[in-house]
C-alpha cells in the first residue's frame, strides 16, 4: 500500500480541524458529565458535541477530497447532523418543561417569571 504524499498546508489543516474537533467534543462531555440538572447538561453536548463531531467531518471532507475525489458522504452527514441536532434538543428541553423535571435553584424559569411580570421584555 502507497502512501500518498499530501502538501504541507492540507495536513496543517487537517490536523487543525481534528484539534478543535476533539475539543469541543471534550468540552461538551465535560459539561455533560458536570452540570447539576437536565436543561443544563442539555445545552453542554448539543452546542459543543455538535461542532465538534462536524469540525471531524470537515477534515474528513478535505482528506477525502484530496486523496480521492469528493464524496457526498461527509457532506450529508454533516447537514444531517446540523439540521437534527437542534431540532432533538428543542424537543428533549420541551418534554423536560412539560414533565416538570428538577432543576437547581440557579436555573432560572423563564416561564414563571413571565407569567409573574407579563410586561416585563425577556
Amino acid at each position: 500500500m502507497t502512501m500518498i504524499e499530501l502538501p504541507v498546508w492540507i495536513e496543517w489543516c487537517i490536523a487543525f480541524m481534528l484539534i478543535i474537533g476533539a475539543t469541543f467534543a471534550l468540552i461538551g462531555s465535560v459539561g455533560l458529565a458536570r452540570f447539576p440538572d437536565f436543561l443544563t447538561r442539555l445545552h453542554a453536548p448539543t452546542k459543543s458535541t455538535t461542532m465538534g463531531v462536524g469540525s471531524v467531518l470537515i477534515s474528513s471532507i478535505i482528506y477525502f477530497s484530496v486523496v480521492d475525489t469528493f464524496s457526498f458522504h461527509e457532506l450529508l452527514i454533516t447537514i444531517f447532523l446540523f439540521l437534527t441536532a437542534p431540532i432533538s434538543a428543542h424537543l428533549l428541553a420541551k418534554a423536560a418543561l412539560h414533565l416538570d423535571l428538577k432543576r437547581v435553584e440557579q436555573t432560572q424559569d423563564l416561564r414563571a417569571q413571565s407569567a409573574a411580570d407579563p410586561d416585563k421584555p425577556k
